[in-house]
């Protein structure tokens, strides 16, 4: 953790959290009935069969952009937001560039009945309607930022000030692989479900394991779960493409 002082106690109040939720049963219960029924896994692994003969090898597709949400990154909130019931925090706050993230907070608070405030730039408000839209009508609040770049990072850092004066009723849903621990390895664990869906599919169709697997970094939140479970395999090559 490099954080300000005043975040110290509620970072490690979230990482004890983090750990009694992975071993609550009955939570552990609930977080598998909704990645099942309301995000929609286990998502299909696709043959991408014109792609695979114009390159010359088989080409499998892990195909996230089916779940409920349009992204992987429903995911993680499901699990987060879980924790923050568990937890009993009253408010969900989240930063979001794309929107994405923003929308998979929205949908996660409309399903838990938990209110949500996103924290956005306002350079990307303007870019990004739709998914503002969207968080609009699953009843998120969206707070502008005109500070900085009035991008991503001026929304982390304004959601950081935020859940310092709230802290005792308010959980910081961060969506990507950084930050102040535990928030890189609560990230891994929820998104992990995509690598390990992914190891068993291509065992089941093909009988051996893939030569590479290859993911999109942004926040790394995609990659780190689709690498999850391929990092011991000596002879899987790990692919992340920035």
């Amino acid at each position: 953790m490099f954080v300000s002082e005043l975040l110290v106690k509620p970072l490690q109040e979230v990482a004890a959290a983090f750990e009694k939720f992975k071993k609550h049963a009955p939570s552990q219960k609930l977080l598998k009935l909704f990645l099942r029924d309301y995000v929609g896994r286990p998502t299909p692994l696709y043959e991408a069969k014109n792609l695979s003969k114009k390159f010359g090898y088989r080409l499998f597709l892990k195909r996230e952009d089916l779940i409920h949400g349009g992204a992987h990154k429903t995911n993680n909130t499901v699990g987060q937001g879980l924790l923050a019931q568990f937890m009993g925090k009253r408010e969900l706050i989240a930063e979001t560039g794309a929107g994405q993230h923003g929308f998979a907070v929205a949908l996660v608070g409309a399903l838990l009945k938990i209110p949500v405030k996103i924290f956005m730039g306002a350079r990307d408000i303007e870019r990004q309607r739709m998914n503002v839209m969207r968080m609009k009508l699953c009843g998120a609040e969206i707070i502008p930022v005109a500070s900085g770049s009035q991008t991503l990072k001026d929304a982390i850092n304004e959601a950081m000030r935020d859940w310092v004066t709230n802290v005792h009723d308010t959980y910081y849903l961060l969506g990507s692989v950084l930050g102040p621990h535990p928030y890189p390895l609560m990230v891994r664990e929820f998104q992990s479900v995509i690598g390990a869906e992914a190891r068993a599919q291509i065992l089941e169709r093909v009988g051996q394991l893939p030569d590479a697997v290859v993911a999109c970094v942004g926040g790394g939140s995609n990659s780190l779960g689709m690498f999850d479970a391929f990092i011991d395999d000596a002879s899987v090559r790990l692919i992340g493409v920035e």
